[in-house]
């Protein structure tokens, strides 16, 4: 399971260290994604293969340019000696990843956020709205 949060730098030719722990569970190359709140998502490929198959079935009229942006962005990446993994332009353009990076553990996927975001995506969570949500899932 990914859990946790590491923050790294990316550096000038696009490589993000990927976390050790997370590479054990992502397997020798992973799925990354542009993904929702300007973020990216890594999932291990046969996890995104389970996603992918739910997007499918999702794929009518309404929802095919959603499955096709998701599809059209994936890519396989293979973390190199130094455990590093090669981020296109695109990808870092969506993400606003510039320098300072926070990768995320959320269960089956990792997240990749530029680091400023992510803690004002987390400067929004309060306690009523953490209580509210873990009503809502009965927990």
């Amino acid at each position: 399971m990914l859990m946790g949060e590491y923050d790294y730098a990316i550096d000038e030719k696009g490589r993000l260290n990927f976390p050790a722990k997370f590479r054990e569970e992502m397997g020798e190359s992973f799925v990354v994604a542009r993904w929702l709140d300007h973020c990216l998502v890594a999932y291990p490929t046969d996890k995104w293969q389970e996603q992918a198959e739910k997007l499918k079935a999702l794929a009518g009229i309404k929802n095919r340019l959603i499955v096709s942006y998701l599809f059209a962005s994936g890519i396989v990446v293979q973390p190199d000696k130094q455990g590093r993994i090669l981020l296109p332009g695109g990808h870092r353009e969506h993400a606003q990843l510039e320098k300072e990076v926070t990768i995320i553990g959320v269960g089956d996927h990792a997240e990749i956020w530029n680091t400023h975001a992510w803690h004002e995506a987390m400067n929004t969570v309060d306690s009523a709205k953490l209580e509210a949500a873990l009503l809502e899932m009965g927990l």
